[in-house]
């Protein structure tokens, strides 16, 4: 069974920088990914490995969910990454997101190296793998990707990657783009229904402009209303606004716990629905309803 992990807020951080680690620690994001590739130049990328090894093993992390993100397979850095952090830090380390999977194959390459370094480090629990679909390739192949391992729990679009790999104008996005509508909802929509189908979580990629809280929160709106479960984080400013969509009201949560009681009595009784403040509570409603019970239990509301 698959470990349900925090994801509300994924806080990127360049794992190159010490201090910047000890600030994401520190933070109130619930996920952090500390990052060898985008954020780390080539010639930073090996010694950050050791960095990253060092703040998984030494700083306090509390409940956050501990990734890393790798370079792809088609670089020179990627099995030195998987195996310098496996050997160094395996046992602290949650998942490792994979970035650009163009197929099956380029996730079964970090599954299987996975095995090996288990087995020989002899590590107690398994490391989970998210991936980052980025490229037209990924999209195309995001179905078979979903399903491809036992390991695989999250599904992220990286919308930046994307864009350009289809050739997307990014100017022409937004109110003023030629374009109507959200440019990005096909593909959102398409790796949230692949990871829904395959049991695993949906999150959406990053927003650049940090500076703009209400562009940001127009774009994790969006994502939540689609079924993801979180949105990345580039800069601290981000972290409150994903939690706070992300997460059930107080008064969402009574209410789904409220129908679960009635609906359960209902059952006790033979009866296939309850009526609860005026809804009609079925087999459908109470799915529904069940969904904000178990996000609110993962959360500890």
């Amino acid at each position: 069974m698959r470990p349900s992990r925090l994801r509300r807020s994924q806080l990127a951080v360049p794992g190159s920088s010490e201090k910047m680690l000890r600030k994401a620690a520190e933070s109130a994001a619930d996920h952090v990914f500390c990052d060898l590739e985008d954020a780390v130049a080539p010639i930073a990328k090996v010694g950050a490995r050791d960095t990253i090894a060092w703040a998984l093993n030494n700083l306090d992390w509390g409940k956050k969910t501990r990734c890393v993100r790798i370079n792809d397979v088609s670089t020179e850095w990627c099995h030195g990454d998987i195996i310098t952090l496996v050997e160094q830090a395996g046992a602290n380390l949650d998942t490792i997101m994979l970035t650009k999977p163009m197929c099956v194959a380029d996730v079964l390459f970090l599954d299987r190296m996975l095995n090996q370094l288990e087995r020989k480090h002899k590590l107690e629990r398994k490391i989970g793998i998210e991936v980052l679909i980025e490229e037209v390739q990924g999209l195309q192949n995001v179905e078979a990707i979903s399903t491809c391992s036992e390991r695989l729990e999250c599904l992220i679009f990286g919308m930046g990657d994307y864009a350009a790999s289809q050739g997307i104008d990014t100017r022409e996005i937004g109110s003023n783009g030629s374009y109507p509508g959200d440019i990005f909802h096909y593909a959102r929509f398409r790796i949230t229904m692949a990871a829904r189908s395959a049991g695993l979580d949906a999150v959406d990629g990053p927003f650049a402009n940090f500076k703009n809280e209400e562009g940001y929160v127009t774009e994790a709106t969006r994502a939540k209303s689609l079924g993801m479960v979180g949105k990345w984080a580039i800069h601290p400013s981000q972290i409150e606004p994903a939690l706070r969509i992300f997460t059930p009201s107080a008064r969402q949560v009574e209410r789904a716990r409220k129908m679960e009681a009635a609906y359960q009595e209902a059952e006790a009784q033979g009866l296939g629905a309850v009526q609860v403040d005026g809804v009609m509570v079925d087999v459908a409603v109470i799915r529904l309803a069940r969904n904000t019970i178990a996000q609110a239990d993962l959360y500890g509301l």
